[in-house]
């Protein structure tokens, strides 16, 4: 027996002093709440309600209970409203790759609060924002996957050290794309070669199937063994490359914040590909909020250089859509 239910339909009734009343009242049919008032009478031993009348009555037993029904009914309310304010104020945690905008992650943060939801932000590498997934121990996540694959893409390119000046050097701060065959040492006229500088790798792209096509590039575009080669922590990595000793690679918006002269990569295999994915919920699927998928995009940098993926200037609304779109 559902006990609430039941008590529900004996206080309306009591309230109503009609059956048809009371199941208007609760939005169920007539047929069911007498059968709940003749169960709840068949439990407690006793009549709730006198019928003979045409209108009907509360007896002695039902106006002994009445009071202690409202009160299971009153506790019970209480029971959900502390539990939704528990829930409402529980940080959820999203996982996101190192070195993100401030100001983007400030937007995500925003946007659960405008959706009634605590969020907060843990900066991750790919690896540990998987199985954080996995464990619970965050509730959504960006989560690397191959470009042709992912809801989002970023482009990857290479960051330089700017010129005295402060313009971006000649060789890859310009927005054309940079190949890496162009990487390779080059002989002037009356010079030896000059000596290359290193290609370093950040962690968010330390992944098996990145390293992979990485790898099989750098064989095809002739570059020698040990010219790429993985970072160790980001700023130092930066460091290098901003005092000329390094190229890096890495996103825009990273290069950019940090006054690095940026050209994004031709190979576009080697991009980034990312999905936002949610933790299994206790039915073993969960889904991610559709005002969620915007601001993370635009917190790792995301362009329109895939198909359905956010062009810029397009308005992150359109990204509900489009996950939709991917089931």
């Amino acid at each position: 027996m559902d006990l609430l239910a039941h008590l529900e339909a004996y206080v309306a009734t009591a309230d109503e002093a009609s059956f048809t009343r009371a199941a208007d009242r609760l939005g169920i049919a007539q047929p069911l709440l007498s059968r709940r008032i003749k169960t709840l009478e068949e439990h407690f031993g006793g009549l709730l309600f006198d019928r003979a009348r045409r209108q009907i009555s509360t007896t002695e037993l039902g106006v002994l209970l009445l009071p202690y029904a409202r009160d299971v009914l009153d506790r019970a309310q209480r029971l959900r409203q502390v539990a939704d304010t528990a829930g409402r104020a529980r940080v959820r945690v999203v996982g996101v790759p190192a070195h993100c905008s401030p100001a983007a992650l400030a937007r995500v943060i925003r946007s659960g609060t405008e959706h009634g939801i605590t969020l907060g932000v843990r900066e991750l590498p790919p690896q540990e924002r998987a199985s954080g997934l996995g464990d619970g121990s965050l509730a959504y996540a960006l989560v690397r996957v191959s470009p042709e694959q992912g809801m989002f893409r970023v482009p990857l390119g290479v960051a330089s050290a700017p010129e005295p000046d402060g313009t971006a050097g000649p060789s890859y701060g310009s927005r054309r794309a940079v190949h890496l065959e162009e990487l390779r040492p080059r002989r002037g006229r009356s010079t030896p070669v000059a000596a290359p500088l290193p290609v370093l790798t950040l962690p968010e792209d330390h992944v098996p199937y990145h390293g992979d096509r990485l790898e099989r590039a750098v064989a095809r575009a002739g570059l020698p063994p040990g010219r790429v080669r993985a970072a160790g922590p980001a700023a130092g990595a930066l460091a290098e490359t901003l005092a000329g000793r390094a190229l890096l690679l890495c996103a825009e918006p990273f290069a950019r914040r940090h006054g690095a002269a940026w050209a994004p990569l031709g190979d576009r295999s080697l991009h980034r590909g990312y999905d936002v994915s949610a933790a299994p919920g206790r039915s073993g699927t969960a889904g991610v909020p559709d005002w969620l998928a915007g601001p993370l995009a635009s917190a790792v940098g995301a362009d329109g250089g895939g198909s359905g993926l956010p062009r810029p200037g397009d308005a992150v609304d359109d990204v509900p859509a489009r996950l939709a779109a991917r089931g």
